[in-house]
């Protein structure tokens, strides 16, 4: 079972509940929601997308409206069996 760093006052809206649950998988250590930005797109609903690998584990991009806030993941997972661990989290949602 892994660990939800809350470091920020701020997160994209309906994030949390969803990294919370992804936080009770026995292969998830720490999961840290990061910085905040504006994107040129726009996502009606929350998006998940993994990004890049990092030394512990994967770097990922949670998007709604014209939001975007990265978010790191440890885990020794394999970035196919994490994306759909995520995925189903969110259609549950």
């Amino acid at each position: 079972m892994g660990r939800l760093v809350l470091n920020h006052s701020t997160n994209i809206e309906g994030l949390i509940p969803i990294l919370q649950k992804l936080a009770l998988n026995i292969n998830i250590k720490i999961i840290t929601p990061a910085a905040i930005s504006r994107a040129k797109g726009r996502s009606s609903k929350l998006i998940i997308r993994l990004s890049v690998k990092t030394i512990n584990g994967y770097k990922a991009i949670a998007r709604k409206g014209k939001t975007a806030q990265e978010v790191f993941i440890s885990t020794d997972l394999s970035k196919d069996e994490l994306k759909e661990i995520i995925d189903s989290i969110i259609k549950s949602n």
